[in-house]
């Protein structure tokens, strides 16, 4: 069965690694033998993870759900239920020994504080972080930023939110670095911008990508297909940030037709 992750322990000659048989196998790599093999999963594992304590390890799956075990014990302690698409990601915070980040499938983003003090609920959840697969992540080495690379061609910086401010998510507690906010008092405007032979584009797939791009500007968007035009109702910061990124995908549209070249 392909073999889809492997990671080394943090301090001994282990290997662990996750397949698409549902198994997590850990390695001797001096005699390649399998020390021992763990069968929570039900569906291929993406991601492994060891914490830096060397006890604990992360496992996610295709199944949606992520699971903890203490390998001293070879026991599950936990199992985490928090995706409703399969995981693609997971990082342990490099301080806090119990926090850890997940990203799922259809780019959501998780924040979960487990152990003791912590609890098996999010403490955090950003639904439509990304567009699209949130297919890695990394903490900065302090601590305070986390990074996630997507399959929709963008690379996010996150921060918890500062004390006392009300900047970021209303309902999480993670604030984007390229978040799209104008505060609770902006003037809400109008614009519009120029589609040509790209209304279909912009639309997306059954509406997917117009959809997606409303939730992560919070702004409310139509194409007027008769005029070929975008119409954008937002705070001019949100309005500035979408026609960057439809600027962007329309551009990227006209640089792959030319590639290709006249076709017959």
């Amino acid at each position: 069965w392909d073999v889809k992750c492997v990671q080394w322990h943090p301090r001994s000659s282990v290997i662990c690694s996750g397949s698409k048989d549902n198994l997590v196998k850990l390695w001797d790599p001096r005699t390649g033998g399998c020390l021992s093999t763990l069968y929570g999963h039900k569906n291929t594992v993406t991601k492994v993870a060891w914490n830096d304590n060397g006890n604990w390890l992360l496992t996610s799956s295709r199944d949606q759900l992520i699971k903890l075990y203490d390998i001293r014990a070879m026991k599950e302690l936990c199992s985490l239920k928090g995706h409703h698409k399969e995981v693609t990601s997971i990082a342990w915070h490099p301080v806090y020994e119990t926090v850890f980040a997940s990203g799922g499938m259809d780019g959501t983003l998780i924040y979960w504080n487990i152990g003791p003090k912590g609890s098996e609920e999010p403490s955090a959840k950003i639904p439509y972080a990304h567009d699209m697969a949130i297919w890695d992540m990394k903490w900065h080495p302090a601590g305070h930023l986390l990074a996630t690379g997507s399959n929709d061609r963008q690379t996010k910086f996150w921060a918890r939110n500062r004390p006392g401010t009300k900047q970021g998510l209303d309902d999480d507690g993670l604030d984007a670095y390229d978040g799209v906010g104008g505060g609770d008092n902006a003037e809400i405007l109008h614009a519009e911008m120029e589609l040509g032979n790209h209304v279909g584009i912009v639309i997306g797939r059954r509406g997917a990508t117009i959809i997606a791009m409303q939730r992560q500007t919070k702004t409310k968007m139509h194409v007027d297909q008769i005029r070929r035009v975008l119409q954008i109702e937002g705070t001019a910061r949100q309005i500035e940030t979408v026609k960057k990124r439809v600027g962007a995908l329309l551009e990227r549209v006209s640089s792959e037709n030319e590639e290709r070249g006249p076709m017959g």
